[in-house]
């Protein structure tokens, strides 16, 4: 059923706002034709005088055309704005629109598809000497639109909806080119020697750096080095390495951490060679690999050390007062491990 209705008697606000809160519950179905519509919203705009109202009279004419219309409060807005300029909306056509042929033809994209399905997508210059050599050499007539095509706008037509719908790659994670250690899980066979290490910073301020905390926890033993330094970098770093590594009471074997840049360089590396020691580092989507440093962090760091920003110059100072205060890193005795011995967890710092 079709009802045509005639809005001639609503000619205030207050009966507008009557009819919207007694048509709450009533759906209305809108006319297809662009044309019935955009001039209906230009007779409700110039019989009420729109833009001599006040902003909340114009909110409720808003609110009866959108509930007329159909058309969304950005929509309206929009021809609003262009009614206040033209004084019509005459529906604009698209042919009197400014716009610009396609080099490209969707014939094009398939083509270009097929050619990266046969080749398993090569780089942009590869498939540009393909599409060349198949029109120039072979002198395939369907390549003389793609065969002078740019490598810029090659990947642009393979980012385009069109080749989408013909073709979707997947690829998988690329992996690191860096050769810096082993990506694996360290096995210490239930001997002590194997090492996690971690950085823990003390916090920002104004654009300034905090002090870091490196964390070194064996595996088995639960043994635990922790010292500050003002930054991360080789000439800080590696001394303090150097010194963790002679702190610990056994002989180290293994030194895994996590895919930090501080860590992961040729010197660290070259550092660990020439002690025999083998480096080794977290694998990807492997979260638990650093999991003891990173809890050890939490656990001894941050409770002792706390959350607050501590600048870098005091780096000599943590280390000194907190060596002449033993009894803020107390020693514990943790769970049974897997070779079945008790095991003493001992938190020292280097002075």
């Amino acid at each position: 059923m079709v009802i045509d209705m005639n809005d001639a008697q609503l000619n205030t606000i207050e009966q507008i706002q009557e009819f919207l809160a007694g048509t709450a519950d009533v759906s209305f179905t809108q006319s297809a034709d662009q044309t019935t519509l955009h001039g209906f919203i230009a007779m409700v705009l110039k019989r009420h005088q729109y833009f001599g109202r006040t902003r909340a009279e114009r909110g409720v004419l808003i609110a009866y055309l959108q509930r007329l219309s159909g058309y969304t409060r950005q929509h309206l807005t929009k021809l609003i704005a262009r009614y206040r300029v033209e004084r019509s909306l005459v529906p604009r056509n698209r042919a009197s629109r400014t716009s610009f042929s396609h080099r490209y033809r969707p014939e094009d994209v398939v083509l270009l598809a097929e050619v990266d399905r046969l080749h398993d997508t090569l780089s942009g210059p590869a498939t540009k000497v393909i599409l060349m050599r198949a029109w120039q050499v072979f002198g395939e007539d369907r390549f003389i639109n793609l065969s002078d095509i740019s490598v810029s706008h090659l990947y642009n037509l393979r980012a385009s909806a069109g080749y989408q719908k013909q073709r979707m790659v997947w690829s998988k994670t690329r992996p690191s080119p860096v050769k810096i250690g082993v990506r694996k899980a360290p096995a210490p066979q239930g001997l002590p020697g194997y090492i996690r290490i971690d950085t823990v910073h003390q916090g920002d301020c104004d654009g300034l750096k905090g002090v870091y905390h490196i964390n070194a926890v064996d595996i088995v033993t639960q043994w635990e080095v922790v010292a500050a330094v003002e930054r991360i970098s080789e000439a800080y770093l590696l001394p303090v390495i150097a010194l963790m590594l002679e702190s610990f009471p056994f002989t180290i074997l293994g030194f895994q951490s996590d895919g930090g840049s501080e860590y992961i360089s040729h010197d660290t590396a070259r550092l660990l060679n020439k002690l025999n020691i083998e480096f080794t580092r977290s694998r990807p989507r492997h979260t638990n690999d650093n999991a003891l440093a990173e809890c050890k962090n939490g656990a001894v760091v941050r409770k002792v050390m706390g959350y607050s920003h501590i600048p870098q110059k005091h780096a000599t100072a943590i280390n000194n007062s907190i060596g002449d205060r033993p009894r803020l890193l107390q020693a514990k005795t943790s769970p049974q491990d897997q070779s079945g011995c008790r095991a003493c967890t001992q938190n020292i710092t280097l002075i």
